[in-house]
């Protein structure tokens, strides 16, 4: 669906329709696309009168020393390792330049737009959150909105096919949302999966205990609970002692929400001495608590992070979003910008938990660049200020579907994800089997076409492209940011579900264990006198790849390929492999 000419006719009568000063009219496109995005299809006009919240995202002034430091407080060889910066320190750095804050101010007076219409602005300025019509977005970014409808998920999203900026205003603010972004929660994929096919364990059978001198039973290699992990990543004789300081995270979002009764259920028959312990709801943007409304992914990530992690606090944030499109409403909708709307909501707070973890992601291709820079950037934010990010790599391999561009070309090209391919995150893999064990088919890998390689990984990646020669040339970005960085079980999890437990897969249970892990990692330096570890990856690459258990056989099919193999050192299956706590303690 090619739409570009009458676009630009349309775009060129709005401006022309309703003058304003020549400073404010004067467009040039900031993102566009040549199609709607797939699995989208159009549904109607976007009411003129119908009002949401526009963000608006300065450039941020500081952001290259910002990461500067985030890689010198990462690094382990450096002597500001572990020196995390504030909050107030990390504002002061992403705070606009003052011409660029006065020039979106005299720009939201030029549309009549007031700080009473203000109803967000970030610590350090950098995002501006305004309430508006569709008609007052329409001439504020030279564009035309609608109703686009998503029929897998049942989403109505306002958006549009392409905006621009005043150009006076492109050296000062890097990305607008709600625009081109279609991903919503309930259209992203939630990286893990029921798997019937596996049979649960059977509830009358006590599975909480193992010998810790023992090999990991053959039973781990089809169904997983804490005691397989705890043995597997050698956990089980470590003690957390730091429940005051420490803190682990999941992120949740739109209408999964984590149950306190499945979770005593769990801990009774996977991890008794956890029993009568819980975990924290906080509310984000609206995000609900339904405790007769179990989730399959929330339940799956707060079972694992606290079966692994016990007794370190846990939290679990419950972002909501945008209720249904109603064109007959005149209540102000969020718009379901569900990375933004979570992080800086987490950002605001003086105190975060050390170690994050988040189960969802997009194509790379469906996110607009602008705004997957700006939200990458919120990552560094968070690393900068002792934050370890993990993010399940995603279950399609090398990419799934026919793995068709959305440029208009329709080229077969390997599909990475996003937020797994921001390179201040710490991505995770998935792995299945036990002695040895091996890389799960589904597992996300590959290298990002927005990010380029960065320094604390390029020695290992060019290994292995060097070592894959002129396999899948064209197919991937051989400079690209690489992920996973590590890997985990991600196969036959056992998870209660409305009192009955069930099989789950996905790296959706890969990237929580790994951030149980570290989390007690976090409890031990702690213990020692010393910081969180923030920021890992610089860490993993260098004196710490030797805590993990290299992965050398399975691959990630996909795109009608076989994908990548995983093999002796990092991969782009499995990464550095799976986490060894002991090994790892004593490295860091």
């Amino acid at each position: 669906m090619l739409w570009r000419s009458g676009f630009v006719l349309l775009l060129a009568h709005l401006v022309m329709a309703t003058p304003l000063a020549r400073r404010w009219s004067d467009f040039t496109e900031k993102h566009s696309w040549v199609q709607i995005p797939k699995g989208w299809e159009l549904y109607s006009e976007a009411p003129s009168d119908y009002t949401f919240d526009l963000r608006i995202g300065l450039k941020q002034n500081g952001m290259e020393e910002l990461i500067e430091n985030l890689m010198e407080i990462s690094d382990p060889g450096h002597a500001r390792y572990g020196q995390h910066l504030t909050q107030e320190e990390t504002e002061q750095l992403v705070r606009p330049r003052p011409e660029s804050t006065e020039a979106v101010k005299v720009w939201l007076e030029a549309h009549g737009l007031t700080d009473d219409d203000v109803v967000h602005r970030t610590g350090g300025g950098d995002w501006v959150t305004v309430r508006v019509s569709v008609h007052q977005a329409e001439r504020m970014l030279g564009t035309k909105y609608s109703v686009y409808h998503h029929p897998r998920s049942g989403e109505k999203v306002v958006r549009t096919l392409a905006y621009s900026l005043p150009r006076e205003l492109h050296s000062h603010i890097d990305v607008v949302a709600p625009t081109t972004y279609f991903g919503t929660m309930r259209s992203m994929r939630a990286t893990s999966f029921l798997q019937p096919e596996i049979k649960a364990i059977d509830n009358s059978v006590d599975n909480s205990t193992l010998d810790v001198d023992a090999t990991v039973p053959s039973s781990c290699a089809t169904t997983i609970t804490p005691a397989c992990l705890r043995a597997l990543y050698n956990t089980v004789n470590y003690v957390p002692s730091q429940t005051s300081r420490n803190g682990l995270g999941v992120a949740g979002y739109l209408d999964e929400f984590a149950n306190r009764a499945d979770l005593q259920t769990f801990f009774r028959r996977f991890r008794p001495d956890a029993a009568g312990s819980s975990f924290t709801t906080v509310r984000v943007n609206g995000g609900g608590d339904d405790q007769s409304d179990p989730g399959v992914e929330a339940n799956l990530d707060i079972q694992y992070t606290t079966g692994i992690s016990f007794p370190t606090p846990n939290t679990y944030w419950s972002t909501g979003g945008s209720p249904p499109f109603d064109p007959d409403s005149e209540t102000p909708t969020n718009t379901n910008e569900p990375y933004l709307d979570w992080i800086n909501s987490v950002l605001a707070q003086s105190s975060i938990p050390p170690v994050i973890t988040t189960s969802y992601g997009d194509d790379e291709q469906t996110v607009p660049q602008d705004y997957a820079v700006s939200v990458c950037n919120l990552f560094a934010q968070l690393g900068s200020r002792g934050v370890t990010a993990f993010f399940s790599s995603g279950d399609f391999g090398v990419g799934g579907g026919d793995c068709r561009t959305n440029d208009g070309t329709n080229t077969v090209l390997f599909q990475p994800a996003f937020p797994a391919s921001c390179p201040f995150v710490t991505t995770v893999g998935g792995t299945t089997r036990v002695n040895p064990e091996i890389a799960v088919s589904f597992s996300g890998g590959g290298f990002s076409r927005y990010f380029s390689t960065p320094s604390y990984q390029s020695a290992a990646v060019s290994r292995f492209v060097a070592g894959l020669g002129a396999t899948f040339n064209g197919l991937y970005n051989k400079t690209g940011r690489a992920y996973p960085d590590v890997s985990a079980q991600g196969n036959g999890f056992q998870v209660v579900i409305g009192g009955r437990v069930g099989s789950v897969g996905g790296t959706s249970a890969s990237s929580p264990t790994v951030a149980g892990v570290f989390a007690l990692l976090n409890d031990f330096r702690l213990s020692q006198g010393k910081s969180t570890l923030g920021f890992i990856n610089p860490l993993i690459y260098s004196t710490g790849s030797s805590g993990f258990n290299d992965i050398t056989a399975g691959s990630n099919p996909g795109c009608n390929t076989r994908g990548f193999t995983a093999g002796t050192g990092w991969d782009p299956v499995t990464g550095l492999g799976t986490p060894d706590f002991v090994k790892l303690q004593q490295l860091v």
